[in-house]
């Protein structure tokens, strides 16, 4: 979502690096360009004007600390400033009481229903607690059915609403279907509309008199930009919000709302929806997309995916064999397909820092992803005996690996290359790392 922000403003702190301290004059070019750039990021004008005022008071009155350079005092500046706008910290979801009752609101098209199985999957695996869904929009065609599906592909409980039931009818059902369940955490998915208005609105209040919720999220639409903003407040007048879900964020929106909202409206953005599937929702840290937009990297939410789907056992086994050279093709395999798990090489790589640079240099040459691809198709092309010793590949079954995976034998004969030198390099570091007791992995 911040590609183009991201681009514009680091090229903007390039300016101020070679100074030998920060002033006004040499910080007045950079701020003109950063305020463009949020501009054009459809961020709220007083939003920006606010950010701009606060970054120039804190530089100016900032002194540069030695082995600092001024542009790094300077980005430091922005970032918290970034920090700042973003609402400060991530905001827990309350779900104290037993049950806990949490409405989805917004506009048809949002993302509601989606939201929905997202939140009760992150409720079960990160909160340990038994989620429920109930779909209580009856105006949208096929979103009971929509809910009812992904409640049953994914284990959810899923109150059975029935044709002709009124919304509120079905929330005050819903009531008694929660404790029979046990449901820890009850999650309603409500109608939405093309727009705000007083119907919606009505009918909320009334379903928060029945069942008084301790969450009442909006799930916006990123792309709508500073429209999302208007609809929050909207919302926020009229029903009074807890949190804001933002999804669509791995599309090619600009970044204004989640810049903006926050420092608007006063509502803290909670999750970030990441893409369709329901495992694609993300915490909202501030800072860490501050730092993902200043190229900073995030590290840290690397790791926690990274964690989620490296199976201890299998990299505890697989350092081993790396110290012993003894990582064969298929080991190799195994790492991949757990790469392609934490969203592959490219998206991995907007993680780290500094690499927002490097993926521009790389953009010419073929896409990470796409040699990954390869590689994946030669391996899977080869027999067992050859994924578990590829000294075997005579030239006959270098070329029966070759028109199995659409490849070429050079396209072979450079992994294999490839994949001995890695060995060898592996195996040097594993030894070396364990030998001197100082290194340590995170196996």
């Amino acid at each position: 979502m911040f590609e183009n922000l991201s681009e514009q403003i680091l090229g903007s702190l390039k300016k101020i690096k070679g100074q030998n301290k920060i002033s006004e004059s040499n910080i007045d070019d950079t701020l003109k360009e950063i305020r463009r750039s949020l501009l054009e990021a459809d961020v709220n004008f007083k939003v920006v004007k606010n950010f701009i005022e606060r970054v120039k008071v804190k530089a100016l009155g900032t002194e540069v600390l030695k082995n600092v350079n001024p542009g790094q005092m300077f980005t430091k500046i922005v970032h918290d400033e970034l920090v700042q706008t973003l609402g400060g910290g991530a905001v827990d979801l309350n779900c104290r009481e037993n049950p806990s009752v949490i409405f989805l609101v917004g506009l048809q098209g949002a993302g509601k229903t989606t939201s929905a199985a997202k939140l009760a999957l992150y409720i079960r695996q990160k909160l340990g607690k038994k989620p429920g869904l109930v779909p209580a929009d009856i105006y949208r065609p096929a979103a009971v059915d929509q809910l009812q599906t992904l409640g049953k592909q994914n284990n959810f409980p899923t109150y059975p609403t029935a044709a002709g039931q009124k919304p509120e009818e079905i929330l005050t059902q819903a009531k008694a279907w929660a404790k029979e369940n046990m449901i820890d955490v009850v999650i309603v998915d409500t109608a939405g509309r093309l727009q705000i208005d007083e119907d919606l609105m009505g009918e909320l209040q009334r379903l928060k008199s029945i069942w008084q919720p301790q969450e009442v999220l909006l799930v916006a639409d990123a792309m709508l930009g500073q429209q999302s903003v208007n609809v929050a407040e909207g919302f926020q007048q009229k029903l009074g919000l807890t949190g804001l879900v933002l999804t669509k964020v791995d599309g090619d929106a600009r970044g204004g709302a989640a810049l903006s909202i926050r420092e608007v409206t006063g509502i803290p953005i909670k999750f970030l929806g990441m893409g369709e599937k329901v495992d694609k929702l993300e915490v909202f840290h501030p800072d860490r997309l501050a730092g993902r937009i200043l190229d900073m990297g995030d590290v840290i939410t690397l790791v926690e995916k990274a964690q989620e789907v490296i199976d201890e056992k299998e990299a505890k086994e697989s350092a081993r064999k790396m110290m012993k050279n003894e990582f064969t093709l298929e080991d190799f395999l195994s790492q991949i397909q757990q790469l392609k798990k934490m969203g592959g090489f490219e998206s991995i790589m907007k993680f780290l820092p500094g690499m927002g640079e490097l993926s521009k240099k790389m953009k010419n040459l073929a896409p990470p992803d796409q040699e990954i691809k390869k590689i994946e198709a030669i391996i899977r092309s080869m027999t067992a005996q050859e994924r578990r010793n590829h000294k075997i590949l005579n030239a006959s079954r270098r070329q029966r690996i070759a028109l199995g995976s659409g490849t070429q034998v050079q396209d072979i004969n450079k992994l294999v290359k490839q994949f001995e030198e890695t060995q060898k390099f592996m195996s040097g570091m594993m030894k070396m790392g364990l030998g001197r007791g100082g290194m340590k992995f995170p196996f």
